[in-house]
């Protein structure tokens, strides 16, 4: 079950949802309006207000056998079903454009995304798609271990879509982003972004969400390696090194 926090989250996520929310709105205030309105000018209750909005000849029959001030109520009538109308028309022109550009579209494509991982298990979180994370993402798929991508940059973002790869758009320092990736069930996260208080503070948000998880952080010199140990790391990577001693291994 959603709670109100999840919901809130979900609409501001979603581009399509937002757009839709101000015209349904408009709908169902002005539904309450008429219901309201009815009730005030004619006393008549819930459901006969309702259905005078549903069926607005059911007005006229009404006072044929009552007394009341149809003019006022058939006045009314008509305000309330012109902004019913209105409204109508706001929400059919706030889908088409979102079906015609694209959006709904991509609305469908996240939420298989995030439907696929939230069925992960034993996963890598990579934060991080430049040359390092895509190399070690690159690697992992040819190993068959699921993978999954947090990049904060929309071009590098779009590349692991591209490049098949289940990906979170997002801050991969943040609580939200993380969970997102489906930390808590995750084998391993992998601080990958070429900045080492960045993947120092992933480490740290994803030890306390995840505490059993297993921490890889890439780091820039041995200073941050010690930064990053004291933070929970389990591996620490320094690229410079690494490469340094391939070479002496080809020589």
């Amino acid at each position: 079950m959603m709670n109100s926090n999840n919901l809130v989250e979900a609409f501001v996520r979603r581009p399509v949802l937002r757009q839709l929310l101000r015209p349904v709105v408009a709908f169902i205030a002005v539904i309450v309006a008429g219901i309201v309105g009815f009730r005030t000018v004619d006393g008549i209750g819930i459901i006969d207000s309702l259905f005078w909005l549903i069926d607005p000849t059911s007005i006229e029959l009404h006072f044929q056998t009552h007394e009341g001030p149809a003019t006022l109520v058939k006045a009314y009538a008509i305000v309330v079903l012109s902004g019913l109308v209105v409204a109508s028309l706001w929400i059919g022109e706030t889908l088409f454009s979102a079906a015609f550009g694209g959006q709904i579209q991509e609305e469908f494509k996240h939420m298989k995304i995030e439907q696929d991982i939230n069925a992960l298990s034993d996963h890598v979180v990579i934060c991080g798609y430049g040359t390092f994370g895509k190399t070690i993402a690159a690697r992992l798929r040819e190993a068959d271990r699921k993978v999954v991508v947090i990049e904060q940059q929309d071009a590098q973002y779009q590349q692991a879509i591209e490049d098949g790869i289940l990906a979170v758009n997002g801050d991969a320092r943040r609580e939200e982003t993380l969970t997102d990736s489906g930390v808590k069930q995750a084998a391993t996260v992998v601080g990958a972004i070429d900045d080492s208080n960045a993947n120092i503070q992933i480490a740290i948000a994803a030890s306390q969400l995840a505490p059993t998880v297993t921490l890889v952080v890439r780091a820039g010199d041995q200073r941050d390696e010690a930064l990053a140990r004291r933070a929970g790391a389990d591996e620490v990577v320094i690229p410079e090194v690494v490469s340094g001693e391939h070479v002496c291994t080809s020589l």
